[in-house]
């Protein structure tokens, strides 16, 4: 195969961006999905709606029309097909990035088509990497989180009604999974370690759960932790007391957070703070310590996952080809 100027893991918002500016400015490119186009978001709960305003979720300046002011799951889905569609983008789906090799200008990476497991290797002058972080949960590592009756993530209410269901977490994915279930029929109990909720919740939901705990119609147990899983019960732990109490429980929603996939960074040789989590990178241009090799999204962002979204990583792909048109040209 001939060598592509780059080559972009990772087929999100921000790797759709990163495509179209390669594309403006006249690059050769291919996008490496490991699932469907934009995977995160078809993996967000079914009737999920964007706290965001749709001009706001646009690349490539294509204009994104909705219904009503914040846009759902559906339409950013079929926003993002559309973008794709309109400029002609390069995306393999269902193909995982599997080792990088070589330098700046010789890139050599070697894919795994997840579907049958056949194997393909490309090569790419410069390397942008946008992988996001919602493949990747923070394990509680508890007895029973192995189970089958645990998920890490939340997708639809119906399979639970009147059934026994326990959210771990106390964010913005935890207070609509509970919101979401209460109204469908399950029998909600939150457990979080933190005091009350997370005051960072979105001003419309916080008051809406708040409520719903006040008035016993979703339990809570808060400055609490779950310290097993069984088959039929789980186990929480007061933090303040120490009291142990076994509760019934048919499913387990363990919304804990995500990281992005530092160890395949680390094999790239991108350096990784042992403290923030965060990799190396220019600011300005997006090139991480490793010359030719671009981050771009969520990825940049370590433990502070809930500062960079798609509003912001959208931009980093005007950003990374600005400097890799520069640099190819003077070569």
């Amino acid at each position: 195969m001939d060598k592509l100027d780059c080559i972009v893991i990772g087929g999100g918002p921000t790797g759709l961006a990163c495509a179209i500016e390669a594309s403006r400015a006249g690059l050769s490119h291919l996008v490496i999905e490991k699932g469907c186009l934009v995977n995160s978001l078809y993996n967000y709960p079914t009737q999920m709606t964007f706290f965001t305003t749709p001009e706001l979720l646009e690349i490539g300046d294509l204009p994104f029309v909705c219904e009503r002011e914040k846009p759902n799951r559906i339409e950013a889905l079929k926003y993002y097909r559309r973008v794709a569609d309109t400029y002609n983008l390069s995306v393999h789906q269902y193909e995982k990035a599997i080792e990088v090799s070589g330098s700046d200008g010789n890139f050599t990476i070697e894919t795994e088509l997840t579907q049958r497991g056949e194997r393909r290797r490309y090569f790419a002058r410069k390397l942008i990497i946008a992988i996001g972080y919602y493949d990747h949960p923070n394990f509680m590592d508890i007895p029973g989180e192995d189970l089958p009756k645990v998920a890490h993530y939340y997708k639809d209410a119906h399979p639970f009604y009147n059934r026994n269901v326990a959210i771990i977490g106390g964010a913005n994915s935890a207070a609509i999974a509970a919101l979401d279930l209460h109204r469908h029929g399950a029998h909600v109990t939150i457990i979080h370690r933190g005091e009350t909720l997370r005051p960072t919740i979105k001003y419309w939901i916080l008051p809406d759960i708040d409520n719903r705990i006040s008035n016993g119609e979703v339990k809570a147990h808060f400055r609490s932790i779950v310290t097993e899983i069984k088959p039929e019960t789980i186990r929480i732990r007061n933090l303040v007391t120490g009291e142990e109490a076994e509760l019934p429980n048919d499913f387990v929603f363990a919304l804990t957070g995500y990281h992005t996939d530092n160890d395949f960074l680390c094999r790239i040789g991108i350096i990784i703070d042992p403290e923030t989590r965060k990799p190396a990178f220019s600011a300005e241009s997006m090139e991480s310590n490793v010359p030719g090799v671009y981050l771009a999204g969520v990825v940049i962002a370590g433990k502070e996952t809930g500062k960079i979204f798609i509003e912001n990583g959208r931009f980093h792909g005007g950003q990374i080809m600005r400097h890799v048109a520069a640099v190819l040209k003077r070569v």
